[in-house]
């Protein structure tokens, strides 16, 4: 992984949003699915950034559902490539919770993705 310690920190994706109403379920807190869909789309941006190939989801490992986010509550999610290898990549993304209005800040969710690169007939192909 050291040889690609640089590619690494330039792929990191960060994405800000704010738990709005319509994104909650029953309990007022965001709902999984969500969670899981904006999980795998900062994955996706920063498995692409990592290796500048198209690159789809093949897995998703245990996500873990640390702490319920509530509505009105700023997240931030953060993907970064943990394996790199022959044609997949690992990349870790974890979601942080923030009040509006006060100073705290918790991390909440973290999963990892598996991508594999593919060509123009989506067959694999070398990641880097």
């Amino acid at each position: 992984m050291t040889e690609y310690k640089e590619r690494i920190e330039s792929s990191v994706t960060r994405l800000f949003k704010v738990v709005f109403p319509n994104t909650t379920n029953h309990y007022n807190t965001l709902f999984g699915g969500t969670a899981m869909q904006l999980m795998d789309e900062v994955a996706f941006i920063t498995a692409t950034r990592f290796s500048r190939k198209r690159m789809v989801t093949v897995s998703s490992s245990k996500i873990d559902f640390n702490e319920p986010i509530p509505a009105d509550t700023i997240i931030e999610l953060v993907g970064e490539v943990v394996k790199v290898g022959n044609t997949s990549l690992d990349v870790k993304v974890e979601i942080y919770q923030e009040e509006m209005y006060e100073k705290k800040r918790r991390h909440s969710i973290q999963g990892t993705f598996t991508f594999v690169a593919i060509d123009e007939n989506r067959n694999p192909i070398p990641v880097t």
